[in-house]
C-alpha cells in the first residue's frame, strides 16, 4: 500500500510555512515520490507546529525520529548528523520527511515533544543510541542501553572491537 506525498508539495509547504519558508527550509527533494525538507535546525519546533495545524496538511503522527552520522562522507564545515523525522497525517494519509543538520561539536537541537508527545522515546532513543541533545525535553536520559554504558553505541567511531563482555544481569542480582 502507498500513500501518496503532498499534493503539489513545494508550493503547499510554502503557503503553509509563510513567513518561515525562505529562511527555514534550505532544500526540497522529491525522490520516487517521497518528499524531504532540508531545514535549518533552529527552525525545527516551528515548522513542525506548522505543518500539524495547518489545515490542508495536518500533520497529527510522528511515524519516526532517528539520526543518520556522516562521519565518513562529511567534508569540513559539513554537520555530521541529521536528525530526521517522518511525519504522517491520519486525516490526510500523505507522509513527509524532514532532515535538521546537527553538527559534532555541540550536537543538539530543540525538543518536538512539546508538538508531538510521542516524540519522546524517539528523542531519548536518538539520544542514547547517537549522543545528540534535544533541548528542552522532558526527561531526556538512557532508554536502551545501561544507565553506566559508556558512548553511543551507532555513532560511526564507537569502537566495536574488543569490546569487554558487559554483565547487566549479574550487576541488576547485585544490586537486588
Amino acid at each position: 500500500m502507498t500513500f501518496p506525498i503532498v499534493s503539489d508539495p513545494v508550493e503547499t509547504l510554502q503557503t503553509a510555512l509563510a513567513g518561515i519558508y525562505e529562511q527555514a527550509v534550505e532544500n526540497a527533494v522529491e525522490f520516487r515520490g517521497e518528499l524531504t525538507l532540508y531545514i535549518k535546525p533552529e527552525y525545527v519546533t516551528q515548522i513542525c507546529k506548522a505543518l500539524r495545524d495547518h489545515p490542508e496538511l495536518r500533520f497529527d503522527l510522528i511515524a519516526d525520529l532517528t539520526a543518520v552520522d556522516h562521519l565518513r562522507e562529511m567534508r569540513d564545515g559539513e554537520p555530521r548528523f541529521h536528525v530526521v523525522y517522518h511525519l504522517f497525517s491520519t486525516i490526510t494519509k500523505k507522509r513527509i520527511r524532514l532532515k535538521a543538520p546537527v553538527w559534532e561539536n555541540k550536537p543538539e537541537i530543540d525538543s518536538v515533544t512539546p508538538v508531538w508527545c510521542g516524540a519522546n522515546w524517539h528523542e531519548r532513543e536518538c539520544f542514547d543510541m547517537f549522543g545528540i541533545v534535544f533541548k528542552g525535553h522532558p526527561d531526556l536520559r538512557r532508554i536502551l542501553m545501561p544507565d553506566d554504558w559508556e558512548g553511543h553505541p551507532l555513532r560511526k567511531d564507537y569502537p566495536v572491537n574488543d569490546q569487554e563482555v558487559y554483565e547487566y544481569i549479574d550487576k541488576q542480582l547485585a544490586d537486588e
